[in-house]
């Protein structure tokens, strides 16, 4: 019984230590992926969306974290949206991770969605994705969307923000 209980403790001590870094992004979606050359397409776009990983309450020597989901939403019947990259940046400006190391193909009325855990506070109060797109040039415009919420105990916060277009 007793080498049973140790072998046990040895095996919790070693799946307990693991080395700091980021949290591994979570998605609901079912991706699915194309080879396309973004040359091709008539229209291609940078847009900004902001994030909040974490929310000043009190003073600026308080935050309030939050989980932080990014929505691509193709607004299209019929034409299907490709996106290039999806880049996260902190508060400082520096680029944390891409999202997608292959281009990501948003069928029509699909949305993807990728979530900033709540321990990840890695962005910051001035987090944001810029997600670079493309489709034909009659393809209609994705909606791109942050949505936020945080509780604590009794307490909870939920909000939205929309991306904008920063570079056609």
């Amino acid at each position: 019984m007793k080498p049973l209980f140790f072998l046990s403790l040895i095996l919790v001590i070693l799946t307990s230590c693991s080395p700091n870094k980021a949290p591994e992004t979570k998605h609901h979606s079912n991706f699915h992926f194309a080879k396309v050359d973004k040359s091709t397409f008539g229209k291609t776009e940078l847009v900004y969306i902001p994030i909040y990983s974490d929310i000043y309450y009190i003073d600026t020597k308080h935050t309030f974290s939050l989980t932080a989901t990014l929505s691509i939403r193709n607004t299209s019947f019929k034409d299907s949206i490709y996106v290039f990259a999806i880049d996260y940046y902190n508060s400082g400006g520096e680029k944390i991770r891409r999202y997608n190391e292959s281009t990501l193909l948003v069928k029509p009325m699909e949305s993807v969605d990728f979530v900033v855990e709540n321990k990840d506070d890695t962005g910051g109060v001035g987090a944001n994705f810029v997600v670079e797109w493309g489709a034909k040039p009659e393809a209609q415009r994705p909606y791109f969307q942050g949505v936020m919420i945080g509780t604590s105990g009794q307490q909870g916060i939920s909000f939205t923000t929309e991306g904008i277009v920063i570079q056609k």
